[in-house]
């Protein structure tokens, strides 16, 4: 069985792990109460979902829109001949970029791009029409935001 597999396999560790989504910034000692273990078990728990790559580190989520980029929209990318590398290498070096995604289909990217203004999103585009044709989606909602994938049943 993989490493990963009797990790999760484990009922306390998937108690941690649903603990740990619930307020990923409690301490050591609360999330060991929560378990019923001591603190360093659960410190030897958690670095080893750590090595395994079952966590992967912490995130600082922060809300574009209070940053002074309120729109959102996904740009759907299919390269010329030979563009496929730059459109990677575009997504990487474009600062509004914050996800790029290389997808099955017709398209070959997703691009994820935050904007200041509707007005700025043709400079976006422009960028990626050198290599290749693009399809835009504006996010009007989101009733979904962002979430972790659901944990596994323990066994």
């Amino acid at each position: 069985m993989p490493k990963i597999s009797k990790l999760l396999a484990d009922a306390r560790n998937v108690e941690l792990l649903a603990a740990l989504l619930e307020d990923p910034r409690q301490p050591v000692t609360r999330l060991a109460t929560t378990v019923g273990m001591s603190a360093p078990a659960v410190k030897e728990r958690l670095n080893r979902l750590e090595d395994a790559g079952v966590i992967r580190g912490c995130r600082l989520e922060l809300d574009p829109a209070a940053l002074g980029w309120p729109i959102t929209a996904y740009v759907r990318v299919r390269p010329a001949p030979g563009q496929l590398s730059k459109i990677a290498d575009l997504a990487r070096a474009t600062p509004q970029v914050a996800e790029c995604h290389r997808v099955t289909g017709e398209d070959c990217f997703v691009v994820k791009v935050h904007l200041d203004a509707l007005e700025h999103l043709d400079l976006i585009l422009d960028q990626f029409l050198q290599y290749g044709q693009t399809t835009t989606s504006i996010v009007q909602s989101t009733p979904v935001p962002l979430r972790a994938p659901p944990l596994p049943a323990a066994k």
